[in-house]
């Protein structure tokens, strides 16, 4: 215990000493700062994929972001770190004193229903924000694949397409008992009318990839993010009763030579807990890039 309170008391005093050191700002951004930030997320495009992601499909100020962006600048005027802060909230850095600012701003958002990232940045950043923000709820470590060319090529899957508004109901389903499943909250009871128009949105986006048999879902997966660099997927299920059948492996390897001919690669999370899914993206040739932690929060 003393021991404890020794390493809790020091590491409050180098804290405190940095703070007098911070010389950030931290402030919304607008419209005119969107390509100076696309440029700086740009540079670890696998771990930015989400916000790009946002800024691609909505611009950088837009209530479909369900969050605003912030910058943090040093005295020079330049960026040292962005974060989207509201109900996921996402951040990338490059130093300390943007992790430390990016998170007191955060502290002023009670609407927050998640924070993600690689676990390091996770680590620090909730050190400065559980001071003040709301309090944890729950904690999945998660696990970053990426694959790139070459994709090993299966028997092709005849079916698989992009979905129509037409098998909404067919997909609500299943993404809300996903989203229950990792995070405890079922989108179609928590926010119905929001949750139905953010599935229709993404099929009429062309994101929604399904393979349909007799008014049956056999598979599904969602593109969240579609960007040159990185195409980031989720919602990837496939039917109970089809699965360790192959069925599942073919329609990721035919999606993922579609989607690499417009992206250098695909990336996925995956609940670090979950060995099966972890075998299945590790036999679809997806390589372990970084260990992401998401905190849900009440």
């Amino acid at each position: 215990m003393h021991q404890m309170n020794s390493l809790a008391l020091l590491k409050a005093a180098q804290r405190q000493s940095f703070a007098g050191q911070l010389m950030v700002h931290v402030a919304k951004l607008d419209a005119s700062d969107e390509q100076e930030v696309l440029g700086f997320l740009a540079k670890r495009p696998i771990h930015t994929v989400a916000m790009v992601g946002f800024i691609h499909d909505n611009g950088l100020v837009s209530p479909l972001n369900r969050g605003t962006f912030y910058g943090c600048r040093n005295r020079q005027g330049q960026l040292e770190g962005v974060a989207l802060i509201g109900h996921a909230t996402l951040l990338e850095t490059t130093t300390d004193r943007a992790v430390e600012g990016l998170a007191e701003v955060a502290q002023t958002c009670t609407t927050t229903h998640m924070i993600m990232g690689e676990k390091e940045r996770i680590d620090d950043f909730w050190d400065y924000y559980a001071e003040a923000g709301q309090d944890m709820r729950h904690v999945c470590r998660e696990l970053l694949f990426e694959l790139q060319w070459p994709v090993e090529a299966l028997a092709e899957v005849p079916g698989l397409r992009l979905a129509t508004l037409d098998e909404l109901e067919l997909i609500m389903p299943v993404q809300a008992q996903m989203a229950f499943d990792e995070s405890g909250v079922n989108p179609m009871e928590r926010d119905p009318e929001g949750f139905r128009q953010r599935c229709a949105r993404r099929i009429e986006q062309d994101r929604t990839w399904v393979w349909i048999e007799a008014g049956e879902m056999v598979f599904k997966a969602d593109v969240v993010s579609d960007t040159s660099s990185v195409i980031y997927l989720e919602g990837v299920w496939t039917n109970a009763e089809r699965r360790s059948q192959g069925y599942g492996l073919r329609c990721m390897s035919q999606l993922a030579r579609t989607l690499l001919r417009r992206t250098r690669s695909v990336c996925v999370l995956v609940n670090e807990n979950n060995g099966k899914a972890r075998k299945f993206y590790q036999r679809a040739g997806y390589k372990l890039r970084a260990v992401y932690d998401t905190i849900f929060l009440n």
